[in-house]
């Protein structure tokens, strides 16, 4: 039997194992709006692994800033979970585990402030958006500390990887556009 506040929320399973969607639901009338954000018992369950958040990010983009293809290697990997408080990205995953049927292989999707829709990002894949509008505040939950000695990124725009990020000419930070392509990786994972 599904439990009552389980009904409050969807999860759904993306095309590349391990992803998840989330989308919480939202109570609201003319005073506003109530969510739940997050919920432990709730996501462990769904999620199936053993985690912890252990540190919370947040970044605030002016339209068209692409951040990514970023993941950090082993024994400080990351599963994260994203979400928009404020405006709307394109975020993209990349499967990154060199076992993995769907190696290389990514899910794009829409994060918005107006559904408040989440993703669940194991470790093991590289992650970026683009901000689709201005004053865009991107959130993230991670399950380890960062660690810039353990950072890498991935060539956001790397042929091999084939990403349509839907916008002409972004704003890319100099350190991801001197990201690693795709076909010099050695995954760890």
């Amino acid at each position: 039997m599904v439990e009552e506040n389980q009904k409050k929320m969807e999860f759904k399973k993306e095309e590349i194992e391990g992803i998840i969607s989330i989308y919480p639901k939202l109570f609201g009338d003319e005073r506003g709006y109530f969510l739940e954000s997050y919920n432990h018992k709730r996501y462990s369950e769904i999620i199936e692994s053993n985690f912890t958040f252990v540190q919370d990010n947040i970044s605030k983009s002016s339209r068209g800033v692409l951040r990514g293809l970023h993941f950090q290697l082993p024994p400080f990997d990351q599963g994260k979970l994203v979400f928009v408080m404020q405006g709307r990205v394109i975020d993209v995953v990349v499967d990154i585990r060199k076992n993995s049927p769907t190696y290389g292989k990514h899910v794009k999707l829409t994060l918005d402030s107006k559904t408040k829709n989440q993703l669940w990002i194991p470790p093991g894949f590289a992650h970026g958006f683009c901000s689709l509008e201005d004053e865009t505040v991107f959130c993230y939950k991670c399950t380890n500390f960062y660690a810039p000695e353990h950072e890498q990124a991935l060539l956001w725009n790397d042929s091999d990887l084939n990403i349509d990020w839907d916008i002409q000419n972004p704003i890319v930070s100099e350190k991801d556009k001197k990201a690693m392509p795709f076909k010099t990786f050695l995954s760890p994972f």
